[in-house]
C-alpha cells in the first residue's frame, strides 16, 4: 500500500530540513543562503504589487515570504502559485529566444516552492518547481517536476547525515560482481577510476580513495538544486536532485535524477529527447540524444551518447562516442568509438583509442559459474564485425580481431596483431606486427584523428595519442622475446602455447614480425631524437647527448586512464596516498599534472634506453655514428610508412570491386575526393620532407664541427 501522508497546507515549502538534522542555531535556509551568490538587493512586495498578482490569478501562502529585486514587474507573473520563501530577480518587458524557441520573461502557469530565481528568467507551465537556485536568463517550459530533496547528492557517491552506508551509489566497473566498484564524484578522471578499481588488494589505498571522496562533499542535508545562467530546459517530464551548470540545453528528456550536468559557456552540454539518466555525472561539453538510458555512470568531458545507447554501471572516458548499443559494467579510457547497433560491451577494461564494430559481443560469462568474468583490452583495441569474445580474455595494444566467433579465452600478448580464425582447421591465427605490414594508413590516421578530436580545455591528464609510446614499446620488447623462443616449423609460421585456452594458436610471419618490431623500436627512438633536434638548439653531438638520460636501463610503464606513467611514479602516488602526504583528489590530480609535465622528457629517456637495449650497447657506445645511423633509418622507415599509407589508400581507387559502383573516375573522385588531395596523406609526406631536411641540416652541422676541430 502506498503511504500518502496528510499535512497542513501552510507547511508546503517549509521545513525542508527535518528538525533532527538542523544544526543548533540554524534555520532551514542556512545552506541555501550560502549557495545563493547573486548580487541582488531584495525587497518585500508592495501592496500594489500584491494586488496586481492577485488580479493575475496568482496565489501565495504568505506574500511576505516572497522577496523581489528592485526591477521586479508583477505584471509578468500570471496564474502561478508560490509557497515558502521565494526570491525573484529583475524582470524586463522582453522575450528571450533560443534556437527559434521564444519565451516571455516572467513566471506563468507554474508552481514555485521555496526557490531563488535569477534575473530575467522565463518560466512557463512548470507543474512543480521546488528547492532550486536558478541563475540569470534561464528558460524553462513544460516541465512536469523540477525538484530537490533535502538529501540530494547530485550523482556523487556520498551519504548524508542520518543515512546508512548502504545508501551510497556505487558504479560496478570492470566486473559484474561488484568486486571493483568505485564511488562516482564530480571531477572524477579515468585515472582515478582505474586506480580505484585495479588495486583491490591494497585496503589502505582503497580506504584513502573513499576518504578523498567523502572530503569533497558536505554531509549536511539541505542543499538546493542548481540551474546555471542561460540554461534552457523544455518539454521534460522529471528532473530531480540535479545540479546543472550554465549554458546547458535540456529538451524532451523523460527523467533526469540524481545527476550533475557540468556545462559552461565554452563547454556546453546538451541532453535531448527520450533520455533517461539516473545516478551519474555528465562532464563538460557532453551530448546525450535520442532515447539514451544511462544509470550509475560517469561520462567524462566532450563525450557523446546517442541513438538509444545504454550506459550502465560504467565509466566513459573523454572524447568518446557510444551510439545504438549497450555498455555495461565497463571502464573505458578516452577516445572510445562504438557507433553501431547490437554492439555489446560488458565487464571490460578498455584502455582507449578503441573502436567497437557492429555486432560485436564482448560479454559471455558462460564459462564461469558466476557473472564474474573480465576482459582487458589494450590501447587501440579493434574487434571487427560480429566478433564474439569470451571472458576472461586479454589483448595487447592495437589488436585487430577479424570477424569470427572466438569460443575460448584468449591472451594475445603481441601488439599490433591481426587475430583471425583459419577456415577449415578452425585454428586461431595471430599475425604480429600486422598493422605495420598492411594497414599503416589506418594506424597513423587513428593517432592523428585521436589527437585532433581531443577537445578538452582542462588537460589534467596528459594522454598519449600516438601508437608508439612507452607502453607499446614495452609490449614490443616482450613480444620479441616471446617470438625468438618460438620454433619455426613451416616456412615463417609456428604453433604457440599460452595464447588460447586449451589450444595452440598459429603464428604467421614470425621472422618478418621480429624484424619489423626491432625496426619500430629504432624508429620510436629516432622520432624522439628528431623532436629534440626540432625543439632544442644543438651545436654538436656532445650537446645533443647531454640532453639524453643518464639512466642505464629501460623503465616499465603503465596506462593510468590514458596517461602513461612509470611504474615507479604509480608506486610513489600509491605510497603518498597511504602515508597521507597526498591528501585529496585535487592532490592526486596535481600529481597527474606533474607527471604529465615530465612526460616529454621521460619518454625521450625511455626511447633512448630502449635503443641501447635493442642495440645491446652502453651509453658510452652511443656515438655520433650510431646517432646518424638511427636518424637515417628513421627516415627510411618513415618513407616506407608513407608509401604504405599511400598504397593502402590507393587500393580504394584501383580495386575493381571498389570502382564498380561508379560509372567513371570523375564520379568516384567527386564521391571519395581525389587521392592526391587527401590532406592526411599530404601531411604525412610533408612530415617526411621536414624530417629529411632536418637530418640534412644536422649532418651539415656535424660536418662543420668536424672541420673546425
Amino acid at each position: 500500500m502506498n503511504v500518502i501522508q496528510s499535512h497542513p497546507i501552510k507547511g508546503i515549502g517549509y521545513n525542508f530540513i527535518p528538525d533532527e538534522f538542523l544544526p543548533k542555531g540554524m534555520d532551514e535556509y542556512h545552506i541555501r543562503n550560502i549557495q545563493h551568490t547573486q548580487d541582488i538587493e531584495y525587497r518585500n512586495l508592495t501592496v500594489t504589487e500584491i494586488n496586481q498578482l492577485h488580479l493575475n490569478n496568482n496565489t501565495s501562502d504568505n506574500w511576505q515570504h516572497v522577496f523581489v529585486a528592485p526591477e521586479f514587474n508583477a505584471a509578468q507573473i500570471i496564474n502561478s502559485k508560490f509557497y515558502g520563501l521565494v526570491r525573484i530577480g529583475a524582470m524586463q518587458p522582453v522575450y528571450k529566444e533560443f534556437h527559434d524557441f521564444k519565451m516571455r520573461v516572467g513566471i506563468y502557469n507554474s508552481t514555485i516552492i521555496s526557490c531563488d530565481l535569477g534575473n530575467n528568467i522565463c518560466i512557463d507551465n512548470v507543474a512543480y518547481l521546488s528547492h532550486f537556485i536558478i541563475g540569470d536568463d534561464v528558460m524553462i517550459a513544460n516541465v512536469g517536476e523540477l525538484a530537490t530533496t533535502n538529501y540530494a547528492k547530485f550523482g556523487n557517491g556520498v551519504i548524508k547525515d542520518g543515512e546508512n552506508e548502504d545508501s551510497r551509489t556505487y558504479i560496478e566497473v570492470s566486473n559484474e560482481n561488484g568486486g571493483r566498484s568505485i564511488l562516482p564524484f564530480n571531477g572524477m578522471l579515468a585515472g582515478d577510476a582505474f586506480l580505484w578499481s585495479k588495486y583491490r588488494d591494497d585496503a589502505a589505498l582503497m580506504q584513502g580513495f573513499v576518504n578523498f571522496t567523502d572530503k569533497l562533499f558536505d554531509t549536511k542535508r539541505g542543499y538546493y538544486g542548481k540551474i546555471g545562467d542561460r540554461t534552457v530546459i523544455k518539454n521534460c517530464a522529471i528532473i530531480k536532485d540535479v545540479w546543472i551548470g550554465s549554458d546547458a540545453y535540456l529538451k524532451g528528456a523523460n527523467k533526469i535524477k540524481n545527476i550533475t550536468i557540468n556545462s559552461d559557456a565554452n563547454r556546453k552540454s546538451q541532453i535531448g529527447e527520450g533520455c533517461e539518466l539516473v545516478n551519474g555525472i555528465v562532464g563538460f561539453g557532453c551530448r546525450i540524444f535520442y532515447g539514451v538510458k544511462a544509470v550509475r555512470f560517469v561520462m567524462s568531458s566532450h563525450s557523446q551518447l546517442k541513438y538509444g545507447a545504454r550506459l550502465i554501471n560504467s565509466f566513459l572516458g573523454n572524447n568518446s562516442t557510444i551510439s545504438c548499443c549497450e555498455v555495461l559494467n565497463s571502464l573505458i579510457f578516452p577516445s572510445h568509438e562504438q557507433h553501431h547497433n547490437n554492439s555489446f560491451l560488458c565487464a571490460s577494461l578498455v584502455l582507449g583509442q578503441s573502436n567497437i564494430a557492429a555486432g560485436v559481443t564482448i560479454g559471455s560469462n558462460h564459462n564461469s559459474r558466476a557473472a564474474d568474468g573480465e576482459i582487458i583490452a589494450g590501447r587501440g583495441f579493434w574487434p571487427g564485425l560480429c566478433v564474439s569474445l569470451k571472458h576472461n580474455s586479454k589483448f595487447a595494444s592495437f589488436t585487430l580481431l577479424a570477424k569470427g566467433d572466438y569460443p575460448l579465452e584468449l591472451n594475445i600478448s603481441l601488439p599490433f596483431s591481426l587475430v583471425s580464425i583459419e577456415p577449415g582447421t578452425n585454428l586461431t591465427c595471430v599475425m604480429p606486427a600486422y598493422w605495420f605490414m598492411y594497414n599503416m594508413y589506418a594506424l597513423e590516421r587513428n593517432s592523428w584523428k585521436t589527437e585532433a578530436r581531443d577537445r578538452r580545455t582542462e588537460k589534467i591528464q596528459t594522454l598519449e595519442q600516438h601508437y608508439l609510446g612507452p607502453d607499446t614499446i614495452d609490449e614490443i620488447f616482450d613480444a620479441i622475446d616471446f617470438l625468438k623462443k618460438i620454433e619455426i616449423s613451416n616456412g615463417d609460421t609456428a604453433m604457440a602455447d599460452g595464447m588460447e585456452n586449451k589450444k595452440k594458436v598459429k603464428l604467421l610471419k614470425v621472422n618478418k614480425a621480429v624484424f619489423i618490431y626491432e625496426e619500430i623500436i629504432s624508429f620510436y627512438a629516432g622520432l624522439e631524437f628528431f623532436k629534440l633536434l626540432e625543439e632544442q638548439e644543438i651545436e654538436n653531438f656532445d650537446s645533443f647527448k647531454k640532453l639524453l638520460s643518464a639512466k642505464v636501463s629501460r623503465t616499465k610503464w603503465q596506462n593510468i586512464g590514458g596517461q602513461l606513467m612509470t611504474e615507479d611514479a604509480v608506486h610513489t602516488l600509491s605510497h603518498g596516498i597511504k602515508n597521507n602526504t597526498i591528501k585529496s583528489w585535487d592532490e592526486v590530480h596535481e600529481f597527474y599534472k606533474t607527471e604529465g609535465n615530465k612526460y616529454k622528457t621521460d619518454k625521450l629517456s625511455h626511447a633512448y634506453t630502449s635503443l641501447l637495449e635493442l642495440k645491446q650497447i652502453t651509453g658510452n657506445q652511443f656515438t655520433e655514428e650510431v646517432l646518424i645511423e638511427v636518424l637515417e633509418n628513421t627516415v627510411k622507415t618513415k618513407t616506407w610508412m608513407c608509401n604504405g599509407m599511400l598504397e593502402s589508400r590507393e587500393k580504394d581507387y584501383t580495386n575493381p570491386f571498389r570502382k564498380m559502383v561508379y560509372d567513371n573516375s570523375k564520379e568516384m573522385n567527386e564521391v571519395l575526393g581525389k587521392l592526391e588531395d587527401n590532406s592526411f596523406i599530404q601531411s604525412q609526406f610533408k612530415a617526411l620532407e621536414e624530417m629529411q631536411q632536418r637530418l640534412a641540416g644536422f649532418k651539415k652541422l656535424l660536418q662543420s664541427e668536424t672541420l673546425v676541430q
